[in-house]
């Protein structure tokens, strides 16, 4: 009995280390990814640049993506799952100003990765990613407003959209605004504006 106990324990912690290896490979190919992107675009980069970069094996590459699409794609899931995180315990009643400034403080951190996210092939796929897990979110934390004449999907589409729209223009000019003051334009130009048109008052959700 005790033996089968000491066998399990040992194969727990060869998972457990085999994981933690898996991690580090998978963190290591992302950050080549990210550096190099950067530095000559994403059209231009090899998988042969990449694990040359992050000191890993060719073959290795594939035994964790099958092309740097899917390894983008990775990235791309991380920082999603990271930024909804963030905001989902604040999404409910939250002010939309300090949610605001707590998203564009993730994407000053994250800088680097965001810009490749947004100017690679993987844009388009972290825009139907966004809005849909963004969408979601807004439809289950909001009802609609009475007698509104637009429709729940479509304003929920529309503040998510517009986030993702007002991002892209921090980056591209370079952050020239604090966090702050972005969360506070993201909710006077994005959030406010389509609460009152489309979601019902906060007392009556």
């Amino acid at each position: 009995m005790f033996a089968g106990i000491v066998i399990l324990c040992h194969v727990e912690d060869e998972m457990e280390i085999q994981d933690r290896r898996v991690k580090r490979t998978q963190n290591l190919l992302a950050k080549a990814l990210i550096a190099l992107t950067l530095e000559k675009g994403y059209e231009a980069v090899t998988i042969r640049d990449i694990t040359e970069r992050a000191d890993i094996g060719y073959a290795t590459f594939f035994r964790h993506y099958h092309d740097k699409d899917a390894l983008l794609l990775d990235v791309l899931d991380v920082v999603l799952g990271e930024l909804m995180a963030l905001l989902r315990p604040t999404a409910s009643g939250a002010d939309p100003a300090s949610d605001g400034t707590l998203i564009f403080r993730y994407v000053g951190e994250h800088s680097e990765v965001c810009r490749v996210l947004l100017s690679s092939r993987g844009s388009a796929e972290l825009v139907r990613r966004t809005q849909e897990t963004g969408t979601r979110g807004v439809l289950e934390d909001n009802r609609p407003r009475p007698g509104s004449a637009v429709p729940m999907e479509i304003a929920a589409y529309h503040l998510v959209a517009s986030s993702i729209a007002l991002i892209a223009w921090w980056l591209d000019h370079d952050m020239p605004y604090t966090p702050e003051r972005m969360g506070t334009i993201y909710s006077e130009l994005i959030v406010r504006p389509t609460r009152a048109v489309a979601f019902a008052p906060q007392q009556d959700r």
